[in-house]
């Protein structure tokens, strides 16, 4: 967290060292390189749209204007380094408490289990990565009421993504429609591209088709890794098709999902 700058910031010069040692560690807050990039606040979220790309090496390095830190929440869609965003957020940061170390007697500061199902839509959702602070006890573990959120937490994304009611997989159309269960309401959308290849897709549509003709009823920028959208209210369609409007080059879209 900004202790790796090199001898031009008046460091040592850590770089060479993790690179021939670790060349696959990540580096994070560095002026020489950096792998990933903060997601400009420690809620547990970024805004929407979130790119995976950055204009600059390291974050650090941008020159212009970091009010509200705008540039690393919302990233460069043409940048040229791949430098995804981390939202980070304490475990215990509930009740407008925020704490990244353990206290005695603080348990109900723990954040509850549907506060992170939030902050699970708005990282992850948002094509970025969800960083909880842990706070080990005096034992050196984690307290079991932070491990049974935790458990409970992930029993709770499972179990919301557990099993799409309708899904294409591995396609590299522009237009790529799923037909739907007859009468069955759906209420979220996940799409994702083949991040390995890139991201590629710079503006989207997803239509219903009711009553023999198509809706948008979401639309976009910003896929990337992982796009979830929560519709107001459920909905019901004979089948729902993703437009992709606009890419650098082919988008290959690894799923498009929808969930009850």
């Amino acid at each position: 967290d900004g202790g790796a700058h090199g001898p031009g910031q008046g460091g040592p010069n850590i770089l060479p060292i993790a690179e021939k040692y670790q060349p696959d560690a990540i580096f994070y807050h560095n002026l020489q390189r950096a792998d990933v990039r903060w997601g400009g606040s420690e809620s547990g979220t970024v805004p929407y749209p979130c790119w995976s790309t950055f204009n600059y090496p390291s974050w650090f390095q941008y020159r212009g204007d970091l009010e509200n830190f705008a540039p690393i929440k919302y990233g460069f869609p043409e940048g040229n380094y791949y430098m995804p965003a981390m939202a980070d957020a304490p475990l215990r940061g509930y009740k407008g408490r925020h704490e990244w170390f353990w206290e005695p007697e603080d348990e109900a500061h723990i954040f509850p289990v549907e506060k992170l199902v939030d902050m699970y839509y708005g990282s992850v959702g948002h094509n970025a990565t969800l960083i909880l602070g842990l706070t080990p006890n005096a034992d050196g573990v984690l307290p079991q009421q932070d491990a049974d959120t935790l458990k409970a937490f992930g029993e709770a994304i499972q179990q919301k993504f557990k099993q799409p009611l309708a899904a294409s997989n591995d396609n590299d159309e522009n237009e790529i429609t799923i037909q739907l269960p007859k009468g069955q309401s759906f209420s979220q959308i996940v799409i994702g591209e083949s991040i390995e290849k890139g991201q590629r897709v710079r503006s989207f549509a997803v239509q219903a088709y009711q009553k023999n003709k198509w809706k948008t009823i979401v639309s976009g920028t910003s896929l990337g890794h992982k796009f979830i959208k929560q519709l107001d209210e459920p909905l019901v369609a004979k089948k729902l098709r993703l437009v992709i409007e606009k890419s650098e080059g082919k988008p290959l879209i690894k799923h498009f999902a929808v969930f009850e």
